[in-house]
């Protein structure tokens, strides 16, 4: 993070990266061992040649379900949960997608993000992400299917999140994997209320090198409806630049050859 960018948020009170790495302890949990699925290899000759969906059905025949075995916390303790991650997911797909000849790939990914407080006031960044998956069968032919993740994190690990949920939400809902989970309506969480962005913050966003051409093309909203375009901030040479004009430049400068 740049110097500018590292006084401009500790003028608005916000946490950097590398604050927020130290502030905050990293979750806690007690991975279960992966078991062997026990399904077989392919044979000698490949998958059978079949047209992608039955394709995909057999792989559906042969996860039939997956427990939780992870655990959040410590665990039976208070507070404590278990899970079921992306990697339970992908150790039962995994051998049933190579048996049957399927290949499961993103091909499309749009994110968002904002920020959030947790319900105890903690500053967090909120990703959202939908990826477009490709599933490609033995004979070549394919669909496409779209899956969505979502999280929320203190450091730089909230897209990571977003895509592994994402992935792990396909497999579970697009293989009809039964999960004896309770019904999403039957709890509720509550997010603190997000704090307003400031001029500098957005300023601080448009600076950084991995700020897409999408996320540019929301701030540039974004910041028309909180009445922030016109508003003066120090750029990058240490001049005064109306954050809509910042960010016009930044973005022609960035991607005038025409990069994402």
């Amino acid at each position: 993070m740049s110097t500018i960018t590292e006084r401009a948020a500790a003028a608005a009170g916000r946490t950097t990266e590398a604050e927020a790495t130290d502030a905050a302890p990293a979750p806690t949990y007690t991975p279960a061992p992966l078991q062997d699925p026990g399904i077989a290899e392919p044979g000698p000759d490949g998958p059978e040649q079949v047209p992608v969906w039955v394709a995909w059905s057999r792989v559906m025949g042969e996860v039939r379900g997956v427990s939780k075995g992870n655990w959040y916390g410590k665990a039976h303790q208070n507070g404590s949960y278990q899970f079921r991650g992306v990697d339970s997911a992908l150790n039962a797909f995994g051998p049933a997608c190579r048996l049957h000849g399927v290949l499961v790939l993103p091909i499309r990914t749009e994110t968002a993000y904002r920020d959030v407080k947790t319900s105890g006031g903690k500053p967090s960044r909120e990703c959202t992400a939908t990826v477009t998956y490709r599933i490609i069968g033995p004979t070549g032919d394919s669909i496409e299917v779209q899956s969505a993740g979502e999280s929320m994190d203190s450091a730089d690990k909230g897209t990571a999140k977003a895509l592994s949920t994402a992935l792990r939400s396909l497999l579970f809902l697009g293989g009809l994997v039964p999960t004896n989970d309770a019904d999403p309506d039957a709890s509720n969480v509550e997010r603190g209320e997000a704090p307003p962005r400031t001029a500098a913050s957005y300023r601080d966003e448009i600076l950084e090198l991995g700020t897409s051409r999408q996320r540019m093309a929301q701030i540039n909203y974004e910041i028309k409806q909180a009445g922030l375009f016109d508003t003066k901030v120090v750029n990058e040479t240490g001049d005064e630049e109306a954050l809509g004009a910042f960010l016009y430049r930044t973005g022609q400068e960035r991607f005038a050859g025409g990069g994402q």
